[in-house]
């Protein structure tokens, strides 16, 4: 069975930590659904609510209840057993990265929101350079996610335990089992080896993007806040 395979010599107090864990989480997420849901179902009805934000808090409502849906999937589905493999049986890491994938654009789009209604929004000029610098905003966010998102893929295939050594992987640049599965993009998803290598290539690049969004920031004239922002981001991104 699965149990055997993975935890043949784990303990009482072993399991008991990891099963208070999972009930843990599965609790918060309820807390949070219901945070979301019952300040959303009050407001409506006091009529606190614009039509705008009307659509925004339903979309919100409506990401939360994915996301506790794809939570109840990965739980209903269990460890993916492969016949073909020695492989530990694993949650499958394509469930990983769905459920975290969810969870930051409800987060992302929370903040958003939040922001929206608690700051009032700068008037900038539509320059050039303005146009440019939003650009390349909504360009670093979707390699940020994607960064992310192979994260979970890291986290599935236990891929971050392959190599250990930075910047090479071993005593190579490029792995020698780096495009080892048939077809070649399974190996993107299912090679630990290419997931690892293309996890720390995102991450080089993200950190890249982001240094480089803040260095043109400096050039344009932009309010305070924006630059805190700016400045913010740089600073998690180095501590990252």
């Amino acid at each position: 069975t699965a149990f055997n395979s993975l935890n043949h010599d784990m303990t009482l107090t072993e399991f008991k930590f990891i099963w208070y864990m999972e009930y843990s989480h599965r609790m918060w997420g309820r807390v949070v659904g219901l945070a979301y849901v019952l300040p959303a179902a009050y407001f409506w009805r006091k009529g606190w609510l614009s039509r705008p934000m009307k659509g925004c808090v339903l979309a919100l409502c409506g990401l939360v209840c994915f996301q506790g849906l794809l939570g109840w999937y990965m739980v209903k589905s269990g460890l993916e057993e492969k016949p073909d493999s020695y492989d530990i049986p694993r949650v499958s890491q394509y469930r990983l990265a769905a459920h975290l994938g969810s969870a930051l654009v409800l987060y992302s789009a929370s903040l958003w929101t939040g922001l929206s209604v608690l700051l009032p929004r700068h008037k900038l000029p539509e320059t050039h350079q303005v146009l440019r610098l939003r650009q390349f905003a909504h360009g670093t966010t979707a390699l940020i996610f994607l960064t992310a998102l192979s994260g979970a893929f890291v986290a599935g295939l236990d891929a971050g335990l392959v190599y250990n050594s930075f910047p090479k992987m071993g005593e190579c640049w490029i792995p020698d089992d780096l495009l080892a599965f048939s077809p070649v993009l399974r190996n993107i998803f299912e090679n630990p080896t290419t997931v690892q290598f293309d996890h720390r290539i995102l991450g080089i690049a993200s950190a890249t993007a982001v240094t480089a969004l803040y260095l043109f920031s400096r050039k344009i004239p932009l309010p305070r806040r924006t630059r805190m922002a700016v400045t913010s981001l740089l600073t998690v991104t180095c501590m990252q």
